[in-house]
């Protein structure tokens, strides 16, 4: 097989440092991270995707269809060690990361469009996240026989996820609609912070692993740079497919291509009990996506900014 891991080595032994308490905090991070970006939100924001249905269209097909379905393709084709490959389908089932609306906003996208495809996203990935994991994880055989030995329910996936992004959604834009000026001070505040918490946290587990990442990294620092730059082109030739401009292209890419690497860290610790090579994965890609959503961002904005001053 290609890319197939050292035999001597069971990937899946490999143990991420990350006790119970560390996943509380990071439950509770990226419920805080989803609440200030709720604070943003106006229902208004979802009337304007449904006058707009295309860009939905675009958007959910995109990051819930064409990703997890060519996904799924290029494992076929790459045949990676099985617990990378449901890693990689764990990430592509996910949700956009928050993230994606600040660096939509750098790269000269469209943010508004960005924080409304965000919104909508985290309320069907609460049906379509555990739905295509557990859909293309059983088509194929090696990550079949994975999802047979754990307690996989749907419906504690749909709890979970219901619970860290669905009721800070609601929370948010609750506070929004009735105390709009309170929800714009406390968001100026709580947005930025909880993303250097976030980002903190990436980093501290990233330390608290390092001798995990030094000697198993390049089992799936090809693995996660490709899917990650994949997702990126899907997500914006799909949008100029549907011939959109070139800042809801961009808005596009950066939803596809910014999974919430966190959310899928934490369903793997939740269900799969750290599966060592799902775990590796989706920890690299939590740092990359980070690495390479600013890079793109800067590039992109770069760019518009010059166009700007030549006009």
């Amino acid at each position: 097989m290609l890319l197939q891991t050292n035999t001597n080595i069971n990937i899946d032994d490999i143990k991420i440092n990350f006790d119970s308490s560390g996943l509380w905090v990071l439950n509770i991070a990226i419920a805080i991270i989803m609440f200030g970006v709720a604070l943003a939100i106006t229902v208004d924001d979802f009337k304007r995707l449904l006058k707009n249905p295309k860009i939905v269209f675009v958007g959910v097909l995109s990051q819930f269809i064409l990703l997890p379905a060519l996904t799924f393709i290029a494992i076929l084709i790459i045949k990676p060690h099985s617990s990378f490959a449901l890693g990689m389908m764990m990430i592509a089932a996910c949700p956009g990361g928050n993230v994606s609306n600040f660096f939509s906003k750098m790269a000269g996208g469209n943010a508004a469009l960005s924080v409304s495809l965000t919104a909508f996203a985290t309320l069907i990935c609460i049906v379509m996240t555990p739905f295509n994991l557990q859909f293309w994880g059983s088509l194929y055989e090696p990550t079949n026989q994975i999802l047979k030995t754990v307690s996989l329910n749907p419906f504690d996936l749909f709890k979970l996820v219901s619970l860290i992004l669905g009721i800070p959604l609601i929370a948010g834009m609750l506070i929004n609609h009735y105390h709009s000026e309170m929800a714009s001070k406390i968001e100026k505040v709580l947005k930025p912070l909880s993303m250097l918490v976030f980002i903190a946290l990436i980093f501290i587990a990233f330390s608290q692993n390092l001798d995990v990442f030094v000697n198993h990294i390049h089992h799936v620092l090809f693995l996660v740079v490709f899917h990650n730059i994949f997702a990126y082109v899907l997500g914006f030739y799909t949008a100029k497919s549907f011939k959109l401009d070139k800042k809801d292209c961009k808005t596009i890419a950066m939803e596809t291509g910014i999974q919430n690497g966190g959310l899928g860290l934490l369903l793997i610790f939740g269900f799969f009990d750290g599966l060592g090579g799902m775990a590796l994965l989706a920890a690299f890609w939590g740092i990359w996506d980070v690495f390479s959503g600013m890079a793109l961002a800067t590039y992109w904005g770069r760019k518009t900014a010059k166009k700007l001053t030549t006009n």
